[in-house]
């Protein structure tokens, strides 16, 4: 942790804590990145039991995170109608359920 912080960066403890708010701001592409790290680290198995359920939870949140974004970009989404020939005749909104 000290050298994280030494380092100028966070922890994942205390990334953890802050889960709710740093989470909601993230882009999926940032997100998604983190979960992969994090995910990494829990399959490297050297993480203190203490920390690895700090970054689990961690993790969790992301993939709400990328999930919820997922969705959105999913409801805007055009789907392409053709017409008999096989020719884009217009769009329509994707249904999404």
């Amino acid at each position: 942790m000290l050298r994280n912080l030494a380092k100028g960066g966070q922890s994942e403890t205390d990334m953890a804590e802050n889960t709710q708010i740093d989470v909601t701001r993230l882009t999926f592409e940032r997100a998604i990145e983190e979960l992969e790290t994090i995910v990494k680290r829990l399959e490297e198995g050297k993480v203190p039991l203490e920390e690895s359920v700090a970054i689990y939870e961690r993790g969790e949140a992301l993939k709400r995170r990328c999930e919820e974004l997922l969705r959105q970009a999913e409801a805007r989404v055009d789907k392409i109608t053709t017409d008999a020939s096989g020719q884009a005749s217009g769009t329509a909104p994707l249904d999404v359920q």
